[in-house]
């Protein structure tokens, strides 16, 4: 099947060239790794810049130049314009970079298995299928497309190609009002909770239909395309995991605590909370806590770890104690896998590069830079 006029395949398949990490690099001790990853940078100098995104272990952000969200942390590489990027991340951070870097420029993921969950729940090849099945149904409405940044490539360009663009979690709204001056209506994946959080903002809360394409069963596409909002059902696997009574919980253990949340949560945990935002607008609000207050934090583990030795003059909290759980997709990217990758470098050989393909990186950049226009 193509989607968007490009051969497209399954995520779990795209980059079969991707190699596991060597046995010689699996019993490194943390001080021996630490030392031969900084002089391997040392050796390779202005040719490489290092992300390392905020979910990411300490092992691994010690050693980044830049921190960050997946979309800046990609224009940081483009400005840096080194020759090599090493992305701390996952699969579509790595691809986002890999579009808006130069040609010259080489985009490694350290580890193969590094796949984020919620993106692989919208595959282009499911998305061509529903859009088939969505624009049957409602053959006079203007549907625009609308993709989280959180997505593979392929989405992105077949978003482009239908006249949609893509939103980060900071920018959704505004995306969103962009789509409904383009056309009638919006299909948003693969984040069903940001999806509706964005939709309460803009007062559509009672505009909203699910597409479930894992269920035979669930709502047709005739019920669905009479809705506005149609939303995929997919889902970030950490931020799912946070409920309401997690804030009850941390409100009755701290008199004075405040509460931010990612918009990727259920809504009933962003209504609870004080804060909802991006991990950058998180790590803005600790920044400019003052002493002495509380945040309790309702994101990724690895983000609150850092915020409590980023800022100790704070009372940083995981909103959910010891039931928060990192990303397993981000736990992949092993920091002896950090050290392979630098060390190959050195000895002249790339590994674990992801490049997407001309035309989908092309379409796929149409979508990013519409949403920087609006």
């Amino acid at each position: 099947m193509e989607t968007a006029d490009i051969e497209t395949d399954l995520s779990l398949f795209k980059y079969d060239n991707l190699e596991q990490l060597p046995e010689a690099y699996r019993g490194l001790s943390e001080e021996e790794r630490r030392d031969r990853t900084e002089a391997a940078k040392d050796e390779l100098g202005d040719d490489l810049v290092i992300l390392g995104h905020n979910y990411q272990r300490r092992e691994i952000v010690e050693h980044a130049d830049f921190i960050g969200d997946s979309y800046q942390l990609s224009v940081e590489a483009a400005e840096a314009d080194a020759e090599y990027v090493v992305f701390g991340g996952v699969t579509f951070m790595a691809e986002s970079a890999d579009i808006i870097t130069d040609d010259d420029q080489t985009v490694i993921l350290p580890s193969m298995e590094a796949s984020c969950p919620m993106a692989g729940m919208a595959e282009a090849l499911q998305v061509d299928a529903a859009w088939a099945e969505i624009t049957e149904a409602a053959p006079d409405a203007n549907i625009v497309p609308i993709t989280y940044m959180n997505s593979y490539a392929d989405l992105k360009a077949f978003c482009a190609e239908q006249g949609g663009a893509v939103c980060t979690s900071s920018n959704a709204d505004k995306v969103f009002e962009w789509a409904f001056e383009q056309g009638d209506k919006v299909l948003f994946l693969p984040d069903k909770h940001l999806g509706e959080n964005t939709a309460h903002r803009l007062g559509m809360a009672d505009s909203i239909a699910e597409w479930d394409p894992w269920d035979p069963e669930g709502k047709d596409a005739e019920e669905v395309a009479e809705s506005d909002i149609i939303l995929w059902d997919g889902y970030c696997q950490v931020h799912e995991r946070f409920r309401a009574d997690h804030i009850e919980q941390v409100r009755e253990e701290y008199d004075d605590a405040n509460v931010i949340v990612h918009p990727e949560c259920r809504r009933e945990v962003v209504e609870a909370a004080d804060v909802a935002g991006s991990t950058a607008t998180i790590c803005q609000t600790v920044e400019d806590a003052d002493p002495g207050e509380t945040w309790a934090i309702g994101t990724e583990i690895h983000l609150t770890n850092h915020l409590q030795r980023w800022h100790p003059e704070v009372n940083v909290v995981p909103l959910c104690g010891d039931a928060c759980m990192d990303c397993n997709a981000m736990r992949q990217i092993d920091p002896n896998y950090l050290t392979w990758v630098l060390e190959e470098l050195v000895a002249g050989r790339e590994r674990n590069v992801i490049e997407v393909a001309p035309q989908e990186a092309e379409l796929a950049d149409v979508a990013m830079q519409r949403m920087l226009e609006i």
